[in-house]
């Protein structure tokens, strides 16, 4: 009996140690070294509401917002400014390249950066492979983008700004076609207390399909002739590219006279830092064609008060809300963002040319085209007429005031605070309004605070009746509201139903 148990007991551990040597076998090899298994990683989880597959955002739009993510990390001190996804090698893949502009919170007036970030297939990471410094200082100024400046089909990187001087600037890089180090070549570097521009022109049908090089682009700065004891008189500093050195070059040097008017206001004005300039270009003006004619297809609306800038082109409103403004030699440079489509930005630079008239270049962010954008570089003449009632004409209602009517589009309350309220059974409105003038005409805009149905605003001419008596404001038992287009080309009537209020009672702020 104890042979059996034994011999039993022998065959279970040779059973046993030949199932571990097989396990061991069969194991891969890296199983015992330190590191090799894979380590948990804390899990990120992002709240989300309810419904929220439905973000109101296109695809584009989401694609878009993805890829103004960097794809490093900035190091200690280090603040994003602007990020633009590129594909040098056209590959299309999902592992693209990106540049990335920054500062340095821990220097002192520091330069942007930009910073060239590539995939490593190898290391399977984005690291940064190249980095620089450009000439501009003001991050809320800089506008980021690519060009063919050459003609040869090699993208150039360009970086405009302002810098703490006040100048504007602008710094080119272009790409090392032979894919050396650096990666990018500095081929321009231009700073001036005007303005700068790119002068593009048309190329030919054989650019456009590959088959020749394109003329390269010059780039115009232009600044203040010292020279002359009139403020408005400026230089027009020309470069070119030089293809044997690789570099642009100044070419030549044009004197551009300006508008005499008197000195002293032109120093009030543009001496007076941003705000004395924006009180300045408040209001609507006209676009003047270079041939001195009213184009009245296209017109600016700035409104310093509320930060918006309104474009306006035939039928066409776009609304930027007013970000930033910085004082220049000759006026202000604005940093705007669309209302409906935050990704798409605008910067204006606007020049006293006379005490009528501003000259405007506009730069667009063009991370993300929408539509056809118009051609709103130009002159624009100050339209007259257009004014807000004043207190003292008791005949006109005030700006804001605070009373309830009801009517056939429901009940409106308007607040002292400039807001209103739409109700109309179980659907409500809320939003800005205001009653403004032009040429005796009195008008009501209403803001909606969201768009619906593609409409966000909303201009009525008011008839007004049946007066309240008693001194101070103006205010009226029965207003009529008739739809209207305010153009280039006056108050333009919708001929929609009118609009019939009646006062049903007196409010002192928003509920």
């Amino acid at each position: 009996m104890t042979k059996q148990v034994l011999k039993v007991f022998t065959i279970a551990v040779f059973t046993i140690t030949a199932m571990g040597i097989a396990v061991l076998f069969f194991l891969p090899e890296d199983f015992f070294r330190p590191g090799s298994r894979a380590q948990p990683q804390t899990r990120i989880i992002i709240p989300q509401s309810e419904g929220n597959n439905d973000t109101g955002l296109s695809a584009e739009q989401l694609a878009y917002e993805d890829s103004m993510n960097a794809k490093v990390a900035l190091d200690d001190g280090e603040a994003l400014v602007s990020v633009l996804p590129l594909d040098f090698n056209k590959e299309n893949t999902e592992k693209e390249e990106q540049i990335i502009a920054y500062r340095n919170l821990l220097e002192i007036e520091s330069p942007i950066y930009i910073t060239y970030v590539t995939y490593d297939q190898d290391a399977r990471i984005y690291k940064r492979t190249w980095s620089a410094s450009t000439a501009a200082t003001r991050p809320g100024t800089v506008n980021l983008y690519t060009q063919d400046l050459i003609g040869d089909r090699s993208i150039c990187i360009l970086i405009t700004g302002m810098n703490g001087a006040g100048e504007h600037t602008l710094t080119v890089f272009r790409k090392n076609s032979a894919g050396g180090d650096p990666a990018f070549n500095k081929i321009a570097e231009i700073r001036i207390e005007g303005s700068i521009s790119v002068q593009e022109r048309e190329r030919s049908q054989a650019y456009q399909l590959g088959q020749t090089r394109g003329q390269s682009f010059a780039i115009a700065a232009y600044g203040r002739d010292y020279e002359s004891s009139n403020i408005l008189d400026q230089v027009e500093i020309t470069y070119v590219y030089n293809p044997v050195n690789g570099l642009y070059e100044q070419s030549r040097i044009a004197r551009v006279p300006g508008t005499q008017i008197e000195q002293r206001r032109v120093r009030e004005l543009l001496g007076g830092g941003s705000a004395a300039f924006e009180q300045f270009v408040n209001g609507l003006w006209y676009y003047v064609s270079p041939e001195g004619t009213l184009d009245t297809r296209q017109y600016l609306y700035f409104d310093p008060q509320n930060r918006e800038l309104i474009f306006y082109s035939d039928d066409t409103q776009e609304i930027y809300n007013w970000k930033s403004s910085s004082p220049t030699r000759y006026g202000l440079y604005v940093s705007s963002q669309n209302i409906s489509i935050t990704n798409l930005r605008r910067f204006i630079n606007i020049e006293l040319e006379s005490l009528e008239s501003i000259q405007v270049r506009v730069f667009e962010d063009v991370h993300l085209r929408i539509g056809v954008t118009g051609a709103w570089n130009g002159s624009y003449r100050r339209v007259k007429g257009v004014e807000t009632p004043k207190n003292a004409d008791n005949s006109f209602i005030q700006p804001r005031f605070a009373a309830e009517y009801s009517g056939s589009i429901g009940k409106i309350v308007f607040y002292e605070d400039g807001s209103y309220r739409l109700t109309n059974g179980e659907s409500e409105q809320r939003g800005k309004y205001t009653f403004f003038a032009i040429d005796n005409k009195q008008l009501l805009e209403l803001r909606r605070g969201e768009i619906q149905n593609g409409i966000q605003r909303e201009t009525f001419r008011v008839e007004t009746a049946n007066r309240r008596p008693g001194p101070g404001p103006a205010l009226y038992e029965n207003l009529t509201l008739f739809r209207v287009r305010l153009g280039t080309k006056g108050l333009q009537e919708m001929h929609e139903a009118t609009i019939s209020l009646a006062l049903t009672g007196e409010n002192s702020g928003p509920s």
